[in-house]
């Protein structure tokens, strides 16, 4: 095609654009073409199946001389949208632009070599960063300065060409720019970043800058995944004094992007494998063989399985017609001893889920959580997303929670109820999505989990945030002759086969693609699965004292999205009474372990939000003895003297006094007027 010229090849574009027909005998691109002026488009979408099935070898030189081939397609594009409506081709002459779609073959990321520079590829990533908008000149006006006659030169590049003298006076080389003559327009970089599930262990993960012009603007945001089809350039590298390196530095030329679903494309599910996980949801024990296939490596804790295979499944997000939106993911939060498998069980998930990040809690920030501003050296501001907005429509695994900064793990209070996150820095002032569940896991503040301590002191958490996760679950290492031999046997034979103790009754494989097939379904709830969460629910409400804080709404709501996750996991669109049932089991078993008071040994659900009736009620106590010391004159109380009263009331044993008496001065109800003498704050 070496002898092909450029009026030949513009004439074969302008053919196809006219003739080309698709399947149903439609003439495709010249419906295109007369929907551009009523849409207000500005560019012609191609799809490239459709060229190589017209003329391969025209296909095969776009690939390889892209900059010469798209030229003569954008004014062969021209010339078909001049006989369809005049007026608007000549207005949008400059920036029409036929894009290419669907390129056979998509290059990795890390794959781009040198091999494919000026060529026009293919490459899938997930968008990390996205300046600001910026107009770019494409065709600079300069006035001479001594006749002030006008000299238009094309731009390419990101430097600024001025002409080398004036095509009238011929002799000045004196130009100043005529900013309102020169033709601008719109341009943004984005950087976009290896998919994480197709990252390879232990390698960092690669990233390339794409350049985007015209109407592709805006087009894609921080998190989403996106395929983007464009021509690689090589950039020198600059000094401060504008010396040039030898080192290049490669980007893309965006010629197309395309954002891409929620189902992760690389997993394909085909008909067989429908079948057979058809089979799987038709069996009897289906839902105990699927628990029983979640990490596998490590022996027990089937509540725990049983609730991250619920959320890795999750429940539809609701968007009702005002634009609310009903969450749909779990939130589930491990709070166990050293040892106790936390972070394999959270590095599994990472691995099984079809959409899913990992980090720990020491080396994340707020901005590394939810997203950031950035400068670049070229002085452009980045929104660059962190790894709750990159996991959008999947799964955030966050290890070691507890060593966060407690500024850090405040940013998570948005994401994890209204599931987005908003920043205002350096100007920019934006809401992205983060449709994400948060598996969390943490260790107890003395190191082992206090029997003899309510949950929130044993967990350096604020209480809103503990509140927002749907389960809790206390993971004990308690030493147990049987239980202990058999948790030793499972890891002894695992060590000793180098494989599964085990064998799991579905393989990670499977297990994947069944969660990736469950997803795409939708299920409503059922009047009888309706009866018995409201029943739960009053039932709950209703417990105890009057005084004492029961369940909430909120917990209502990660009611209906177990049940409704646990119907999606067995292939039905319906939420039955047993998907109720299991979830309220699930539920109780949560508050048995994490919402026990200890000094009273029931449920209460006081303890999650940090005072259970017990300890309001001992609360009011000490308060009534203080006020009774203070007396009418309001003197000063002994310290000593007080915990004695609390003594003599039998409801406190020494400790309990003077821990109160800490409790009392730490939350400002009282003050030290000198030491050891304490007077209540008004």
């Amino acid at each position: 095609m070496a002898e092909l010229t450029q009026a030949s090849l513009q004439d074969i574009l302008s053919d196809f654009l006219k003739t080309f027909r698709d399947r149903s005998g439609v003439l495709k691109y010249r419906e295109r073409i007369s929907q551009i002026p009523p849409s207000g488009a500005k560019s012609l979408l191609v799809d490239f199946d459709d060229l190589s099935f017209f003329n391969v070898d025209v296909a095969e030189k776009l690939c390889r001389e892209p900059d010469e081939t798209l030229a003569a397609f954008n004014r062969a594009a021209y010339e078909a949208l001049r006989v369809e409506n005049a007026t608007y081709a000549e207005r949008i002459r400059n920036e029409l632009t036929v894009r290419i779609r669907g390129l056979p073959t998509r290059v990795e990321l890390r794959r781009i070599t040198t091999e494919y520079l000026d060529q026009l590829i293919s490459v899938a990533g997930m968008v990390v960063r996205t300046s600001e908008l910026r107009p770019l000149a494409v065709k600079a006006a300069w006035r001479c300065r001594k006749g002030g006659h006008i000299t238009m030169i094309e731009q390419k590049g990101l430097i600024l060409q001025k002409p080398r003298r004036c095509q009238e006076c011929d002799e000045a080389k004196e130009f100043e720019l005529d900013p309102k003559k020169t033709e601008f327009v719109d341009y943004q970089v984005i950087r976009i970043q290896e998919l994480p599930e197709e990252l390879p262990a232990g390698q960092l993960p690669q990233t390339t800058d794409v350049s985007l012009i015209g109407d592709l603007v805006n087009k894609a945001r921080p998190g989403d995944r996106v395929i983007v089809t464009g021509i690689l350039r090589a950039e020198p590298e600059t000094a401060q004094a504008g010396v040039k390196f030898r080192l290049f530095r490669s980007r893309l030329d965006g010629n197309n992007v395309e954002t891409l679903g929620e189902t992760p494309e690389k997993i394909q599910i085909t008909k067989e494998d429908e079948e057979i996980i058809k089979s799987i949801a038709s069996q009897t024990a289906a839902y105990e063989r699927l628990i029983s296939s979640v990490a596998p490596s490590i022996y027990g804790y089937e509540t725990q399985k049983e609730a991250i295979l619920l959320q890795i499944v999750g429940a539809p997000q609701r968007v009702l017609e005002d634009g609310t939106t009903l969450r749909g993911d779990i939130n589930v939060l491990l709070i166990g001893d050293p040892g106790t498998a936390k972070s394999e069980m959270l590095k599994y998930v990472a691995r099984v889920a079809p959409r899913a990040l990992y980090t720990s809690g020491r080396g994340s920030t707020a901005a590394g959580l939810t997203a950031a501003v950035v400068r670049e050296k070229t002085g452009m501001m980045m929104l660059e997303a962190g790894a709750v907005v990159l996991a959008d429509q999947g799964l955030a695994c966050i290890d070691e929670f507890d060593k966060m900064r407690p500024e850090d793990r405040s940013a998570l209070h948005e994401c994890m109820e209204q599931q987005t996150c908003s920043v205002a820095k350096g100007g920019i002032v934006a809401t992205l999505n983060a449709r994400t569940a948060i598996l969390a896991a943490l260790n107890p503040t003395f190191g082992k989990y206090d029997p003899h301590h309510n949950l929130t002191d044993n967990v350096n958490l604020p209480i809103p945030l503990l509140t927002r996760f749907d389960l809790i679950f206390v993971l004990r290492d308690l030493p147990e002759r049987s239980g202990d031999e058999r948790v030793a046997r499972h890891i002894l034979e695992t060590h000793r086969k180098g494989a599964f103790a085990t064998p799991p009754p579905i393989s990670i494989d499977l297990l994947r693609k069944y969660i990736i097939y469950a997803k795409r379904i939708n299920p409503t709830l059922t009047p009888e699965a309706e009866e018995k969460l409201l029943e739960y629910y009053l039932k709950m409400r209703s417990v105890g004292d009057a005084a004492m804080i029961t369940i909430t709404p909120r917990q209502l709501e990660s009611l209906i999205r177990l049940a409704t996750a646990r119907a999606r996991l067995m292939l039905r669109d319906k939420v039955n009474e047993e998907d109720a049932l299991r979830a309220i089991s699930l539920m109780e078993r949560m508050l048995s372990t994490a919402s026990v008071d200890v000094r009273t040994g029931k449920v209460d659900f006081g303890v999650l939000h940090g005072k259970p009736l017990s300890e309001r009620t001992l609360l009011e106590t000490a308060l009534e003895v203080f006020k009774s010391l203070t007396g009418a004159e309001q003197k000063p109380v002994d310290g000593k003297a007080f915990i004695d009263e609390l003594i003599k009331t039998g409801k406190f044993k020494r400790e309990d006094a003077e821990r109160m008496l800490q409790i009392l001065h730490r939350s400002g109800q009282i003050y030290e007027v000198k030491p050891g003498y304490f007077r209540k704050a008004v």
